[in-house]
C-alpha cells in the first residue's frame, strides 16, 4: 500500500472509530509502529487528526474540531429536531446565512418547500444539496476550500460576507461555556463573526454535547443570537446560566418547543 493510500484508510479507521492505537494500526496495516507515528505525524500537521498517547484521535479537543464527516455522524436525530425547528422560523421570500456546520447543514433539507427563499451559504454541502432546487436561489461565498470543514474561508469569504445584508443567520458553534461560544479555528471564528453582523435575526444552533466545553479562540457572548436551539436532552446545569442571563434558550423534543 502507497504511503497515501494507507493514510486515507487510517482516517477512514478514525472516521468509524473516533480513536486508534498505533499498535492496532500497525497490525491492520502490516507497517512497523514507527511508520505509523510517521504517518500520524503527517496527517496531524495537515490538522486531520491529534495524536494521543499510544494513538490517534479525530475526536474534538479545545485546540482541535473533529472532521466534518465525523461529526456529521454525531446527534443525527438531534441535529435534525434542531434544523427542522429552525426551517419553521423562516418565510418564503427571506434571505439567509447557513455556516459551515453540520448542524445547520441539515436545515438545507428542510427548507425546500419554503420558496421563495435566498440560501448563502460557505457550506459545500448545502450548496450540493440546494443546487437546481426550485424557487430556491443559491449563493455561494467563495474562498479557500476546507476539507476538513467542508467549506469556504479566508479573505475572499470574508469580503463577500462584509457586503452582505440577510434576514435571518444560522450558525453553529463547537464549544459553549457559561454564555460564551469557542472555537477551535481562528478562519472559521472570524466567518461566524461576520455572519452575525451580516444579519437581522440569529440563531445558534447546538447539540446539548457542545454544553460545558471550551475552546482556543472566542466566538460570540450567546446574547449576541436572538435564541439559542438545541435539544431537550441539555442538562439543567448548562441551561441554568443562560436562563439567569435572560438569554432566550429553545429546547427542542420531537420538533416541539420547551421552555
Amino acid at each position: 500500500m502507497k504511503p497515501e493510500d494507507r493514510r486515507q484508510a487510517i482516517m477512514d479507521v478514525l472516521m468509524e472509530a473516533g480513536t486508534a492505537s498505533v499498535e492496532d494500526l500497525s497490525l491492520r496495516f502490516g507497517v512497523s509502529k514507527m511508520t505509523v507515528h510517521r504517518d500520524l505525524d503527517d496527517l496531524e500537521q495537515a490538522g486531520l487528526l491529534r495524536k494521543v498517547h499510544g494513538g490517534a484521535s479525530i475526536q474534538s479537543s479545545p485546540q482541535f474540531e473533529s472532521d466534518f464527516r465525523y461529526r456529521e455522524k454525531i446527534a443525527i436525530s438531534e441535529k435534525r429536531r434542531i434544523a427542522e425547528h429552525a426551517a419553521s422560523l423562516i418565510e418564503p421570500g427571506q434571505s439567509i446565512l447557513i455556516d459551515d456546520s453540520s448542524t445547520t447543514g441539515a436545515i438545507a433539507d428542510c427548507i425546500r418547500d419554503i420558496r421563495p427563499l435566498t440560501v448563502i451559504t460557505n457550506n459545500l454541502g448545502v450548496i450540493t444539496s440546494l443546487s437546481g432546487a426550485a424557487g430556491i436561489n443559491v449563493i455561494a461565498l467563495g474562498g479557500q476550500y476546507s476539507k476538513k470543514f467542508n467549506g469556504f474561508f479566508g479573505i475572499v469569504t470574508d469580503e463577500a460576507l462584509r457586503s452582505l445584508r440577510v434576514d435571518i443567520a444560522f450558525l453553529s458553534s463547537s464549544a459553549i461555556e457559561g454564555t460564551t461560544a469557542f472555537h477551535q479555528d481562528q478562519e472559521v471564528v472570524q466567518a461566524k463573526r461576520l455572519m452575525v453582523k451580516a444579519a437581522k435575526r440569529k440563531y445558534l444552533l447546538v447539540d446539548h454535547d457542545k454544553f460545558g466545553r471550551s475552546a482556543l479562540h472566542f466566538l460570540t457572548g450567546l446574547d449576541s443570537f436572538d435564541a439559542v436551539l438545541t435539544g431537550a436532552e441539555v442538562s439543567a446545569e448548562h441551561a441554568a446560566p443562560l436562563e439567569e442571563a435572560g438569554i432566550r434558550l429553545v429546547r427542542i423534543d420531537n420538533l416541539k418547543e420547551k421552555a
